[in-house]
């Protein structure tokens, strides 16, 4: 890993105003989370493949009185993950909170049908992706005494499927990535979450084949809301679980938290088949 550069430490005062980094932030969910930010007086750091977008979309929100900058950046190349990270440190001093929302989904298919390429790419940026990004910020928010990772997951992390396997697997290693980061990084400040935005509208979803006919959808202000407050440290309980929009809310989500939340709650992992069960 390499070394933290020394940051600033964070102030209650400074605090309300954070730095944020979105992956994949040039169009759906990731656009909308970008806006959300910016809308609420962060300094919004948008990163995405297809970078006259991310430009494009930070010079509209630029015009209307925010503080975005956009970037192009594949987040499967190391070097280049390792050089954005830089290059953001260098000019905002410090990172507040990471949002990994890059993603891909493959077409629908068995897994003997899949096409090896497709599969790959598909785990290659669902997993690797926010390994690498991860990995870069983390030594920065250590330094500075704590932050967030907000890690854009999905219920299909917690289950298989028979036509989508890349997309399954990737979404279960992703919640590794998690609690890998929660666990390590609890006793430094560090918070971890994963957040399931459900089905939202965008180019991804209506493509899919599983959604055609869909009516209900979910509204990304519901997965924005959880976003900005998992940002804030509300819901630090939840660190290391998993929250679901447009099903969680953040009150209802303080209130179970407020209850106590068992050390498997929300997590994954194997289910017993009973007391006497030697992997239980």
């Amino acid at each position: 890993m390499p070394e933290p550069q020394q940051l600033s430490q964070r102030t209650p005062e400074s605090s309300d105003r954070q730095v944020v980094v979105v992956t994949g932030g040039s169009r759906g969910i990731g656009a909308h989370l970008v806006r959300a930010f910016a809308d609420a007086g962060h300094a919004v750091e948008l990163c995405a493949r297809d970078g006259d977008r991310a430009r494009s979309l930070a010079a509209e929100l630029v015009a209307a009185g925010h503080d975005v900058v956009g970037a192009t950046l594949d987040v499967t190349n190391a070097a280049a993950v390792d050089a954005y990270v830089r290059d953001v440190v260098e000019r905002r001093g410090r990172i507040d909170v990471l949002v990994n929302n890059a993603g891909l989904i493959e077409p629908p298919s068995t897994l003997w049908d899949a096409d090896v390429e497709t599969w790959e790419r598909v785990l290659r940026v669902n997993v690797l992706g926010p390994f690498l990004v991860s990995r870069a910020v983390a030594p920065h928010l250590l330094a500075a005494g704590g932050g967030r990772v907000i890690n854009l997951n999905s219920g299909a992390g917690t289950r298989s499927a028979p036509d989508q396997s890349a997309y399954h697997a990737g979404k279960t290693a992703l919640a590794r990535i998690t609690g890998g980061l929660h666990l390590a990084g609890r006793e430094h400040g560090l918070r971890a979450f994963d957040l399931a935005p459900g089905v939202v509208v965008t180019d991804m979803t209506t493509a899919m084949p599983q959604d055609e006919g869909r009516t209900e959808w979910t509204d990304p202000a519901d997965v924005t809301t959880l976003a900005l407050a998992l940002a804030s440290g509300e819901l630090d309980a939840w660190s290391g679980r998993l929250v679901r929009a447009g099903v969680d809310t953040v009150a209802s989500l303080q209130a179970r938290a407020a209850e106590g939340l068992g050390e498997h709650e929300r997590t994954i992992g194997l289910l017993p088949y009973g007391p006497d069960d030697p992997l239980g």
